[in-house]
């Protein structure tokens, strides 16, 4: 088999196609997640903590003052913008939950498929369960 023969079976297996469309989604779902998180969840956050803004918390690393994230990062100044941080924490926790949720629900799902609908039938006694039966059987009968 040539090198594209190869690539084009590889290519076109159920599952990297399930994959490629496992990214795209999860590119998606990223994107919604990121959004409730910072235009939902963290302003609610802020209010709970007193009106703080955790997209504006920043240590400056030289020397100057600046009343926000952006100054300082258009002045040029170092600095550590760890609200940034808190944010992709919360971020990484709800998607992380979220694939927890999700993996725990296609594996219920997969279990039900994998239960059998009726129970199997009883196995065909072996020839020697058989003799013993009889044997039983005559034994009561005396």
């Amino acid at each position: 088999m040539s090198f594209i023969q190869d690539f084009k079976a590889f290519a076109l297996k159920g599952n990297v196609m399930d994959m490629a469309v496992g990214v795209i989604i999860g590119g998606a779902f990223g994107k919604i997640v990121s959004s409730l998180v910072s235009d939902v969840l963290m302003p609610i956050i802020g209010k709970l903590t007193g009106g703080v803004d955790f997209t504006n918390l920043f240590v400056t690393l030289g020397d100057g003052e600046f009343a926000t994230l952006k100054e300082a990062q258009d002045a040029g100044a170092a600095v550590l913008a760890y609200g940034q941080f808190i944010q992709n924490v919360v971020d990484f926790l709800i998607i992380a939950f979220c694939i927890f949720l999700m993996i725990k629900g296609i594996a219920s799902l997969s279990r039900k498929k994998e239960e059998p609908a009726e129970p199997a039938p009883a196995p065909e006694p072996t020839a020697e369960e058989k003799l013993l039966t009889e044997i039983r059987d005559l034994l009561k009968n005396k």
